[in-house]
């Protein structure tokens, strides 16, 4: 996006200029919108759950702003010859999802696709001074994660058949659990540093808030919380094809100097 005419506006909070989990725009003094898009191919095989992880995922960067969902749109993909049957129950685990959320489908579009593709465009409500971004880290703050890590490599393993049940249910109920409990938290403590830890995984997430907050955080590897079987499916080495491009992507940074590891 670099190469990109950045064009600016008072009311525009977080932007292209201020790269974070989703833009935000001032209506007035006590309201100030929160938008973002998202979609993914299928992680998991029920189409019904795959609709409600992907639904989810998208209104994530909603909360990790700070806000609450008000409505979104469904953006996805099929094949031509992909099941109808499967399409509906898509949609009905991106909707329900959405509704749980307190907010409502309110349209959307679809394309012909090769691989199917599912999310949701979101809108949300915030209010202007408690807008929490990924520059909001200080020196002296503690790191919270609202969820255990390890979705990535289940999921991984699921796609090999090489995953217990088990295990695939526990990181499916933690990607449909939304994080909405864990932004109202963080309004009433007045936190301004956060974000939404997926497909980067937790050192990319937190590499992006330590870039934009111009200071570092440290982990103790014991403390993060795992959820069950995460770590011997690592260890089996089930990673997703992104997890290269990640360790390339920090690895960059360090050569750069502007990320110590």
């Amino acid at each position: 996006m670099d190469h990109l005419t950045k064009h600016e506006h008072p009311d525009l909070l977080v932007g292209l200029t201020k790269s974070d989990d989703a833009a935000v725009y001032r209506l007035n003094d006590r309201q100030a919108i929160i938008q973002t898009v998202d979609f993914f191919p299928p992680i998991v095989d029920d189409p019904y759950a795959y609709g409600a992880v992907a639904a989810a995922n998208s209104m994530s960067d909603v909360y990790a702003m700070g806000g609450q969902v008000l409505l979104a749109l469904n953006v996805a993909g099929f094949p031509k010859e992909f099941p109808r049957s499967a399409i509906r129950q898509i949609f009905q685990g991106g909707a329900d999802k959405v509704a749980e959320a307190g907010g409502v489908i309110a349209g959307g579009h679809t394309v012909v696709d090769k691989e199917p593709k599912y999310g949701l465009c979101v809108t949300g409500l915030v209010h202007p001074e408690k807008v929490t971004i990924k520059g909001g880290l200080r020196p002296g703050h503690r790191l919270f994660l609202s969820k255990p890590l390890g979705t990535g490599v289940i999921a991984t393993a699921g796609k090999a058949e090489r995953v217990q049940a088990a295990h695939l249910e526990a990181a499916i109920q933690s990607m449909t659990r939304l994080n909405r409990g864990a932004a109202e938290v963080l309004a009433e403590m007045e936190i301004r540093g956060c974000t939404d830890v997926t497909g980067f995984g937790l050192l990319a997430h937190g590499g992006e808030m330590a870039l934009a907050s111009g200071c570092g955080f440290r982990l103790r590897a014991g403390a993060v919380p795992l959820l069950p079987g995460a770590m011997s499916y690592a260890e089996g080495g089930f990673f997703a094809g992104g997890m290269g491009r990640n360790r390339s992507f920090l690895e960059g940074l360090a050569k750069e100097g502007k990320l110590a590891l």
